[in-house]
């Protein structure tokens, strides 16, 4: 594919710089209201973006910070594969009864690397009620409330996204949820799809460490900054009516649990319900993509290659993964990978681009591909917040059923934009 024009003379930072306007952009073309774009909001939340990021990758102490952190990971697996080899024995990564002669092909997936979900919810609710994570939550949610100008509740909801998934975070504002505008409901979407739970960053760094050796400061700070570019990009797309106040709160302390063990058992216990839920997304559409593909396989070859969703997908992101400041040349293999977490999820995108040959890309797009992919913009979590909030509030079912769907797209602009921040101040 070659590109029409000649843009290689703004170099691959023009290209991130031309991303940040262009997904904003993309986002007014779907605004419900055009005249009401937060112009100010947008230069505050590039600015924060860029300043978040550089601050965390460059200022030694938040660096080493970051980096440390792996170890803390790597010792958290180590005390999961204790639970799992007890309960699936060789299967869950213990010692096999017989002479293994292909290491690599033991692994299993379900009962090796996802089990982590299982704790890792288990030990968030128990930061959760040792205020640990509440204060992190809480000082974070300040600064979007006096920087972009959200109220409290909203603030709240969008920056737990950080550390809880898309249906845990609303239940901090739930007393709040049939209170909020329109707008406001749809920030609180978009911050949802737009980053990733703190439960599954871990399995991402199971299969990113070997491309990545920092990987999981990366991904910390892909869902930090992700969060007011979703924000931006609801306030684009759903802008709130003239002369309407924002939603204050102060429900994080109604969020808590009885004693240390009730957090445990209850986080274990939802942990257990995002295992099956994943389990059960990756059955369901990986299948369904590869039927998409035995399908298309009975079409022509096209430019000399079978027809496949990836490629397709593939075509249809280049552009915007160019946007994000991916060289024209790998643009579209790197779409292949926002198809198929758009199609599938984040989870076999990341898996898909731990497998690529090394130099198949540099390391630069290697980084804009890890921060455009982190968050749960896909198909699949469409369902998981419908079903979730209507649960929570039922009262605003169809608002919810309307929004989603356009979340979808807010939330992958959002994380597209945290990809171009990266491109944009990545110096190696």
């Amino acid at each position: 594919m070659e590109l029409p024009f000649d843009f290689a003379a703004i170099g691959p930072r023009g290209q991130s710089a031309l991303g940040l306007v262009a997904f904003t952009a993309i986002a007014w073309l779907f605004s419900s209201n055009k005249l009401r774009f937060p112009f100010f909001a947008f230069l505050w939340t590039v600015a924060a973006q860029i300043a978040i990021a550089a601050l965390l990758l460059y200022f030694p102490p938040a660096r080493d910070a970051l980096s440390s952190l792996q170890v803390a990971v790597d010792a958290l697996q180590a005390a999961t594969k204790v639970g799992t080899s007890f309960v699936f024995g060789y299967l869950g990564g213990g010692e096999a009864p017989f002479a293994v002669t292909n290491g690599p092909a033991m692994f299993n997936f379900a009962f090796q690397a996802l089990p982590f979900v299982i704790f890792f919810s288990g030990l968030s609710a128990l930061l959760w009620h040792w205020r640990i994570l509440k204060i992190l939550v809480s000082a974070f949610a300040f600064l979007l409330e006096k920087g972009l100008r959200v109220g409290g509740a909203v603030a709240l909801g969008a920056s737990a996204n950080i550390f809880l998934g898309v249906t845990e975070a609303p239940l901090l504002i739930r007393p709040f949820l049939s209170k909020l505008t329109r707008a406001e409901l749809f920030i609180v979407i978009t911050a949802g799809l737009a980053t990733v739970a703190g439960s599954v960053m871990a399995v991402y760094v199971f299969y990113l460490k070997q491309i990545q050796g920092d990987i999981l400061g990366h991904i910390i700070i892909a869902s930090l900054i992700s969060v007011p570019a979703a924000i931006l990009m609801a306030q684009v797309m759903v802008p709130e009516e003239k002369g309407v106040a924002p939603t204050p709160a102060r429900a994080a302390e109604s969020f808590r649990y009885a004693s240390s063990m009730d957090a445990f058992v209850r986080g274990v216990t939802d942990g257990l319900g995002l295992y099956l839920n994943i389990i059960a997304s990756l059955i369901a559409f990986t299948a369904f993509a590869a039927l998409i593909n035995i399908i298309l396989a009975a079409a022509p070859d096209v430019a000399g290659a079978p027809l496949t969703l990836e490629r397709l997908l593939g075509w249809a992101f280049a552009p915007l993964m160019w946007l994000a400041g991916v060289p024209w040349s790998d643009a579209q293999a790197a779409g292949e990978f926002m198809g198929l977490k758009t199609a599938i999820n984040e989870l076999v995108a990341y898996i898909r681009l731990s497998e690529v040959e090394p130099g198949t890309f540099d390391q630069r797009t290697i980084l804009i591909l890890v921060y455009s992919l982190c968050g749960f913009a896909n198909f699949s979590s469409l369902g998981i917040v419908i079903g979730g909030l209507t649960a929570l509030a039922p009262d605003r079912r169809q608002d919810v059923i309307d929004l989603a769907p356009r979340a979808l797209i807010s939330g992958t602009l959002a994380t597209l934009m945290t990809g171009a921040v990266i491109g944009l101040i990545w110096v190696g």
